[in-house]
């Protein structure tokens, strides 16, 4: 897959540098990226088949998890295209405040 989006994580990442549990959660982010870099999903059963915890949403929207449930990475998904959007990274209580169907 392509992934687009990067940016909205690397700002989150520098805004909250040395923050507790940062460190591991960009070491989670960058095995996450690597991972969805070289997969070929064509549909939300290939993207349940590498991770079985994501969460399919409508709007080809997808919600990862990251470093367990610490952190939610929300990403919109062209299957066609082969491309990922990230729309949202944040911790879970951010994550709560946002409508991730729409985001």
């Amino acid at each position: 897959m392509i992934v687009i989006g990067t940016d909205v994580v690397e700002r989150y990442f520098a805004s909250r540098a040395g923050h507790k549990g940062i460190k591991a959660a960009r070491s989670q982010y960058d095995a996450w990226l690597d991972i969805v870099g070289r997969a070929g999903w064509r549909n939300p059963e290939d993207v349940k088949a590498s991770y079985p915890k994501a969460s399919i949403l409508k709007a080809g929207r997808v919600v990862f998890n990251i470093k367990g449930n610490d952190y939610r990475l929300v990403g919109r998904l062209q299957y066609q295209a082969g491309v990922l959007s990230i729309r949202f990274f944040g911790t879970h209580a951010e994550y709560d405040v946002v409508d991730a169907e729409t985001i």
